[in-house]
């Protein structure tokens, strides 16, 4: 497929962000359910060759303002790997992003490769720990010990790092709230920037998910997690951490600019196996498989496995429902602005007024905002303006 630029449907100046993709990990979580694969070295060769490629053949026409490297387990990858990904990465923003986080693992975080990162100019490093406490890792099938998480914790902190998230999960099965608060209390002792709480999920085709369909373990109820979710807001904002988005809290200044410039439907390419792109009026998503993407590479034509044209309709619909989980809301004055066209769109003031009526927003001239309630429903809040704006059709 030759990519043809489409018109930009964003507001311009528009933030443009890099996702790369690094598919390798050495154990596979009872909870994940992303793409990645087992790093053998001949595949870590061919992988590092093929972003190499895909940067050149998919170039970016203007500076890159952050990039994001996710997995997988970007960490696993040995120092001079991370130096090579690094130096072609750079080359791609044409310029020194303002934000750059980089995922580790506590069992990756090694002095060296915390070195060759930092220098590169990487800003963050976000730590999957997702407990401290043996017990509940065993339930989620991790490899690392609490104890590796706070080797890694320092290593970083020694090796220069001044911008840490370490992410947790909770309402896992046999999880309680005096657990999770301990928790939550070691996590903040320690005094990371910015810390990322997400809620349990039972993704299809994980090890979790098998054992819930064999009556192995059990789904929290979904009082528990209302519970875990509001003990979470109000430990985290007692610690100084503001909540920013249903999952992320931050110290001042320490917001994921990234996830940020995302969820307001700004622009990004993604690079690498299964990752995905919204760019030039397109979103993209590469093969989940090392293989097929590679076909595409070294073919000089970059290969799909989907390939959505975009419009207003849907950029308005998505800057809805990713915007309302934000605290801060939707920018409603910046949103008309953006879409006039649906404006007096008499479906969407239903849904709004609806939404109002059961307290789970509010509505001023300047913003749309969930409410505490409509926090812990965010989901199902979102799901009400699917498809709003079907009908619509543009020119």
């Amino acid at each position: 497929m030759t990519l043809q630029a489409k018109p930009d449907l964003t507001t311009t100046p528009n933030p443009l962000g890099i996702y790369v993709h690094v598919p390798f990990c050495a154990t596979q979580c009872d909870f994940c359910a992303f793409y990645q694969e087992k790093p053998r070295r001949q595949d870590l060769e061919r992988y590092l060759s093929g972003m190499e490629g895909e940067m050149k053949l998919r170039p970016l026409n203007r500076p890159v303002d952050t990039v994001f490297w996710g997995g997988g387990t970007p960490g696993l990858l040995p120092a001079k790997d991370l130096q090579r990904l690094g130096e072609a990465t750079r080359v791609a923003c044409h310029t020194v992003p303002k934000e750059w986080t980089v995922e580790m693992a506590p069992s990756s975080v090694k002095a060296d490769k915390v070195k060759v990162l930092l220098d590169l100019g990487v800003t963050r490093i976000s730590m999957g720990v997702q407990s401290l406490q043996e017990e509940t890792l065993d339930a989620l099938g991790r490899m690392h010990s609490a104890k590796q998480v706070l080797k890694a914790y320092d290593l970083l902190r020694e090796g220069g790092c001044d911008n840490i998230n370490l992410d947790l999960m909770f309402a896992i099965p046999g999880q309680t709230f005096e657990s999770w608060k301990q928790d939550l209390d070691a996590v903040m002792a320690l005094d990371p920037e910015h810390i990322s709480t997400y809620c349990l999920t039972f993704e299809e085709d994980t090890a979790l998910w098998v054992r819930l369909n064999k009556g192995q373990t059990e789904r929290r109820t979904l009082e528990d997690e209302a519970q875990f979710y509001e003990k979470t807001w109000d430990i985290l904002e007692f610690g100084g951490y503001a909540q920013y988005e249903i999952s992320n809290f931050g110290k001042p200044g320490h917001a994921c600019q990234h996830n940020l410039d995302t969820w307001s439907m700004a622009e990004w390419a993604g690079y690498g196996p299964s990752a995905a792109s919204q760019h030039q009026g397109l979103r993209l998503t590469n093969p989940h498989s090392i293989d097929r993407w590679l076909e595409g590479v070294e073919a000089g034509k970059p290969v799909f496995e989907e390939t959505i044209e975009l419009n207003n309709a849907l950029l308005a619909e998505d800057s809805l429902i990713f915007g309302l989980r934000m605290n801060q809301g939707v920018d409603w004055q910046r949103w008309q602005m953006r879409f006039p066209e649906f404006v007096a769109d008499e479906r969407l003031e239903g849904i709004l007024r609806n939404l109002e009526e059961k307290a789970l927003i509010e509505r001023s001239p300047k913003s749309i905002r969930l409410t505490q309630a409509g926090r812990l429903v965010a989901d199902s809040v979102g799901e009400a303006f699917l498809g709003v704006f079907s009908h619509c059709s543009e020119q």
